[in-house]
């Protein structure tokens, strides 16, 4: 998959109740404003197990527990260095 950042969100039941729907949104917003979607490959799993502690993001190898589109936005400019 080349060197592209890997971004996967949940989309199981419990993380989508719990407002990844939201989560799912900033992330997408945030990739075109600061036009980084050709540098990513972002995609949704259903289910990744950890539901009690949801809702959830993985960054390459990095699992981010209880996610929400604030969090999503600092976690997203630290990684991309836009802080």
């Amino acid at each position: 998959m080349s060197d592209k950042i890997e971004i996967t969100i949940c989309l199981g039941s419990s993380c989508f109740s719990r407002g990844n729907g939201k989560t799912l949104k900033a992330i997408n917003t945030f990739l075109e404003e600061n036009k980084l979607k050709d540098q990513v490959f972002f995609h949704g799993e259903l289910c990744t197990g950890n539901c009690a502690k949801g809702p959830i993001l993985k960054i390459n190898e990095d699992l981010y527990e209880e996610i929400d589109p604030e969090k999503v936005n600092e976690i997203l400019n630290g990684v991309f260095g836009l802080v």
